[in-house]
């Protein structure tokens, strides 16, 4: 258990407890109707971007450099899946950790990203090689 989750439900509890102590059993339901909204919103934006990358390609992206720059290390899945809209394309095999995904966008760039624990810890932005430029026509 991390640290945020123990805070996370201590503060409960000691929400709850001042609840309980200063309106009885209607303080209480007022802070558990409170945590079952809080609950329902943060179920219903995973839905919504679930919904989103449904819609999607596997593995593709508008822009791999775009999605290279808003990347940041501790960003949790859920918020790398909403800024791609798309599901990444699996490198590593089911239930390993670190987990790799991929994502390409239409010119052949693609980002790799690493997720150890659900939280986003190296990524890599690949860009294909530059083709030679042709000769103008006339020119041997």
């Amino acid at each position: 258990m991390t640290w945020q989750r123990l805070l996370a439900i201590l503060l409960a509890v000691a929400l709850g407890a001042g609840a309980w102590r200063a309106g009885g059993w209607s303080g209480l339901a007022l802070v558990g109707s409170a945590l079952v909204l809080w609950g329902l919103l943060y179920y219903n934006q995973i839905l919504a971007v679930m919904r989103r990358a449904a819609d999607r390609p596997m593995g593709y992206v508008d822009s791999a450099v775009m999605l290279n720059a808003r990347l940041h290390a501790g960003q949790p899945l859920l918020k790398v899946l909403a800024l791609t809209r798309a599901l990444g394309e699996p490198l590593a095999e089911a239930g390993a950790d670190p987990e790799t995904y991929r994502w390409t966008d239409p010119g052949g760039s693609w980002v790799t990203a690493e997720f150890k624990g659900g939280k986003l810890t190296h990524w890599q932005l690949e860009r294909p090689a530059p083709e030679p430029a042709a000769a103008p026509p006339g020119e041997a």
